[in-house]
């Protein structure tokens, strides 16, 4: 066990030395930490500096603080849940994706209006303060608890092409993926993923503990010409799920022999 020198400052020595546990297996992963009393008796210190120990490893991520049950070592395991991100067509043509219809809609989706941005006008072609429809979901996993927030962004001109998606622009993805079939589009996807330390309201949403990233996946729907329709936004706790893809070889255009 590190032994704890007076001169220094004494909650930075604390937090090095439950560092130095957790790393070696003393304190296992997702065990409940010693409680106050038992770290300011194995380091001869006040509960002030234990405090200010626990909050640093905290701000690193290596401990999760559970309101009314103590405090944990943050888990090193496997993620929660696997998210498969293929697309797949039924024989009678209807798009299916394998999480589809796994999740729970926590609260009533429901349409509003927005516009572009400079990032999500990029993503769709088009410049900002261009005129879109949203819907945002609040989705929870039923098997592990695990929640999501996704958001569909339709732009009015693509909506406006297709009736019954102006009539009702807050459907389920794979059902606006039908509907733009039935105009005419011959539909492609493409899919950025990043990871980044959610907002203030992310974090409460997602119900995430403190210091952990999210996963934020951007997917735009190609139709005609590669003509960007939609864009869905996903927003998931990085320690909560992982994702799956199914990765096919395109075929490369023949090359020309010269004569």
């Amino acid at each position: 066990m590190t032994e704890i020198q007076r001169p220094g400052a004494l909650y930075q020595q604390v937090a090095a030395a439950i560092r130095e546990a957790i790393l070696s297996g003393e304190f296992a992963p997702d065990s409940l930490l010693p409680s106050e009393a038992q770290l300011m008796a194995r380091y001869q210190v006040s509960r002030p500096t234990v405090r200010n120990a626990i909050a640093a490893l905290r701000a690193e991520g290596l401990i999760d603080v559970r309101h009314g049950k103590g405090s944990f070592v943050r888990s090193d395991g496997q993620p929660a849940l696997t998210i498969e991100r293929r697309i797949s067509r039924t024989a009678e043509g209807r798009f299916v994706m394998p999480n589809g219809d796994v999740w729970d809609e926590t609260e009533q989706p429901g349409t509003y209006r927005t516009r572009t941005t400079k990032d999500t006008g990029r993503l769709l072609g088009l410049g900002e303060e261009e005129a879109l429809f949203g819907c945002d979901r609040l989705l929870t996993d039923p098997a592990t608890g695990t929640r999501a927030m996704h958001r569909t962004l339709i732009p009015f001109e693509v909506a406006e092409s297709v009736p019954l998606l102006a009539e009702e622009p807050c459907r389920r993805p794979a059902a606006v993926y039908w509907l733009l079939a039935q105009d005419g589009h011959k539909l492609w996807w493409s899919e950025t993923v990043r990871a980044r330390m959610p907002m203030p309201d992310e974090r409460t949403t997602l119900q995430l503990p403190d210091a952990t990233p999210i996963l934020h996946l951007t997917r735009v729907a190609h139709g005609t010409d590669d003509r960007p329709l939609i864009l869905e936004e996903l927003r998931i706790g990085a320690d909560r799920a992982e994702l799956a893809y199914r990765i096919t070889a395109d075929k490369q255009p023949a090359r020309r022999t010269r004569a």
